[in-house]
């Protein structure tokens, strides 16, 4: 049998097909737009995303016996707010995980409601992309809009709803709303009452693995299907982390995509106390840590595509020899950042420059400063008691030979790479094959799908050198934050 994961990302919507046995048959990208109406903005049209979808599903499938599609199932991009009226008409453009206008009332979470209660309530505290502090500024800047409200959901679940007519979201995506009382996996009566919508305007929880529903009847006659079922899916981390087969106690994954994210897989809820990683619902029915930094990959893409104009990002990296001994240090925070320091008004830095500094340099130090973001939140795991011993890596970033071994020394652990590399979408059809049967829990279905492909081992004494840069890296953010206060005023 097949069975379809969609990923449904900031730029682009990844679709494959795989068998029972984890075998992918074919896979189709589909690009649409993003809008930056002010900046630190970031919008998209939730109806984009529903016809690059079929569009994409339509090229998949043109090729494959459609008779034996079975399941269906998501990953997806998390946070945004997609408000729906009672026609079920878009009311305005979906605000996305990376946008930054809420600064008001998420300082409003945290120092009114309080961090401590916040975390009481969802084991997190606001974080400026969540989702409750997006339907508090719809609530204060368009109070026509809010008023239009039947229905809230996040960006995949519109594809559910609009694929089986049925409102759901799952465990993971909703535990990043800050509406969702994650120890007890159900919405938050306060938390609703905080944020002035009431809870027939959220969708029913499902587990990650679980059915929702079906495939409606017009739209599997349009794609050529026959009955498929319709799995709740994860956030795309979530989803990732099934797809590298980061599924079981102190299990580590790294994504780096646009944004970087680590993963941890925990058996119990850990709220964390230092407010700076989230607490989250896992997609195997148990739990995890995640720390998120909002410039990961897109950080590379923005120095060689933007700054550089040069998108051969292979050649850009061949001649970075010296590792550890760079002297130019790169804060990766052009959307402001989230973990671990929750400030929206931060931005990128280069600094350490002189005249002897080259190109190499300047592209290295980003490779660079990316690790050392993501060590920020490693380290905060292993405050929290979190034992790892190596990690699964996987995204656009993760396919750099020289970022891999950058990160194994950073973090001073084994990297490994998957043999499939599709990250969400692969995760997202190991979810529809446990729904429909094919496997009893996501476990088994991820021990006997998911290969490692290689690894990166580190290097005793490169670990050594960057222990010292990284000393230095964590510096610099603080004498930075006044600045990044009064450069946004």
């Amino acid at each position: 049998m097949y069975y379809i994961g969609i990923d449904l990302g900031t730029s682009s919507v990844k679709i494959i097909v795989a068998d029972e046995k984890g075998d992918i048959k074919k896979s189709v990208s589909k690009e649409y737009p993003i809008s930056f109406p002010k900046s630190g903005w970031s919008e998209q049209n939730p109806k984009d995303w529903y016809e690059k979808t079929i569009e994409g599903l339509k090229e998949l499938l043109s090729d494959i016996d459609r008779s034996m599609v079975k399941g269906i199932s998501f990953g997806g991009q998390m946070h945004g707010l997609v408000v729906l009226d009672d026609n079920d008409e878009i009311i305005r453009p979906a605000i996305l995980w990376n946008d930054g206008r809420t600064g008001k009332q998420n300082d409003y979470l945290n120092n009114i409601i309080g961090k401590e209660r916040l975390c009481d309530l969802t084991a997190n505290i606001s974080f400026a992309g969540f989702t409750a502090p997006k339907i508090l500024w719809m609530k204060e800047e368009e109070p026509q809009n809010f008023a239009k409200i039947k229905k809230i959901m996040l960006p995949k679940d519109y594809l559910a709803y609009r694929f089986t007519g049925v409102f759901s979201t799952d465990v993971s995506d909703a535990s990043g709303t800050l509406l969702f009382d994650v120890k007890n996996r159900t919405w938050s009566d306060e938390m609703c009452e905080i944020c002035g919508v009431s809870k027939d305007m959220l969708p029913e929880v499902f587990e990650s693995f679980e059915k929702t529903g079906m495939l409606k009847r017009e739209l599997a006659c349009e794609l050529g299907l026959n009955e498929v079922t319709v799995a709740a899916g994860a956030g795309d981390n979530a989803a990732a982390a099934v797809g590298t087969g980061t599924v079981g106690h102190n299990a580590c994954n790294i994504s780096l995509g646009t944004s970087g994210t680590i993963f941890v897989a925990q058996e119990e809820c850990h709220a964390d106390r230092n407010f700076a990683l989230h607490s989250f619902d896992d997609a195997n029915g148990k739990y995890h840590l995640m720390g998120c930094m909002l410039s990961a990959a897109s950080s590379n893409m923005w120095w060689c595509d933007d700054i550089l104009k040069d998108n051969d990002y292979s050649a850009l990296q061949k001649d970075i020899k010296e590792l550890g001994e760079n002297k130019v240090f790169y804060l990766p925070y052009l959307m402001g950042e989230r973990s671990p320091h929750n400030d929206s008004n931060a931005r990128g830095v280069f600094i350490g420059m002189s005249m002897d500094t080259v190109r190499e340099d300047m592209t290295q130090a980003v490779l660079e400063g990316v690790a050392f973001g993501i060590r920020d939140s490693f380290e905060i795991a292993k405050s929290l008691g979190a034992d790892i011993k190596e990690t699964m890596i996987c995204g656009g970033g993760a396919k750099s030979p020289l970022w891999r071994k950058i990160m194994a020394n950073v973090l001073g652990i084994k990297v490994k790479s998957p043999t499939t590399e599709e990250g969400p979408s692969y995760g997202a059809a190991i979810l529809a094959m446990v729904a429909c049967g094919e496997y009893a829990t996501v476990e088994e279905a991820c021990a006997k799908i998911v290969e490692v492909n290689g690894e990166e081992v580190p290097d005793f004494l490169l670990v050594q050198k960057y222990e010292d840069r990284y000393k230095i890296y964590k510096k610099i953010y603080p004498c930075l934050k006044d600045l990044y206060k009064m450069m946004s005023e």
